[in-house]
């Protein structure tokens, strides 16, 4: 289901404040840098390296919130950088997010008992990929990450699962919920229904894309009361974007 994303995906939003600081560890220079530009427009710090013994350096040097480590990595492989890492007190919960184009059940389990916080095999969805980060980071560093998004009159507090227009609460179910904070995050941006599918549901959930159209469906309908403007525009045979198209 994962679709694999080839080009840049956003400018940077605005919508949230987040600091962030990510280690992209990845000896291949076209995905760390499509890695580096899609972070680096969501408003986190990137730094890059194409080597263990560089990022072992570069971690010593300043800690990030979180590293991308790719398995197959020239002279130290990313399964030792991970063991290596986790062996040392400053660096034994640091969250790590293993990135690789080994696909099989035995290796997943591997690269998580060394010590990986989650496993993403290429060819990979970027929006997915985002979207495990944001998670992972939400756990790990609660207050690097925005709590509250804002658009217009709408507003989504994360911590208190709560979602507001105006003076009005809405009351939405987890899937509805999730949703429009995946949409939110990403203003003015057109999204396919198989990138929804994955950022939302996950690449491994067995779900159709008419899935997608029925839970839209199900938020406009909790979000317009009388002749609110409605948020979410439908972009044909594209998907759906949130708010106003950035220029």
């Amino acid at each position: 289901m994962g679709e694999t994303i080839h080009a840049p995906l956003a400018k940077k939003t605005g919508l949230q404040t987040m600091t962030a600081k990510l280690l992209i560890v990845e000896d291949e220079q076209a995905i760390s840098e499509l890695l580096r530009y899609n972070f680096e427009a969501e408003g986190f710090k990137v730094s890059a390296c194409e080597s263990g013994e560089e990022a072992e350096i570069m971690v010593a040097e300043e800690t990030p919130d979180l590293i991308i480590l790719d398995w197959s990595l020239p002279s130290v492989s990313g399964i030792e950088l991970c063991r290596r890492l986790r062996s040392k007190p400053e660096t034994r919960n640091l969250p790590i997010l293993m990135l690789t184009a080994r696909g099989e059940e035995a290796d997943r389990i591997r690269g998580l008992n060394t010590g990986a916080d989650d496993y993403v095999t290429k060819p990979f969805s970027v929006p997915e990929l985002m979207a495990r980060v944001k998670a992972i980071l939400r756990r790990a560093v609660p207050d690097r990450m925005a709590e509250v998004l804002r658009a217009g009159d709408i507003e989504l507090d994360r911590a208190a699962h709560k979602v507001t227009r105006g003076l009005r609460e809405i009351h939405l179910g987890p899937t509805e919920f999730r949703l429009l904070e995946y949409l939110m995050e990403s203003p003015g941006r057109v999204l396919s229904r198989t990138q929804l599918l994955d950022g939302v549901w996950g690449s491994d959930a067995f779900v159709d894309e008419r899935t997608v159209d029925v839970h839209i469906g199900r938020l406009r309908k909790a979000l317009i009361r009388g002749k609110e403007r409605d948020p979410i525009r439908t972009v044909r045979g594209a998907g759906y974007v949130f708010g106003e198209r950035n220029s």
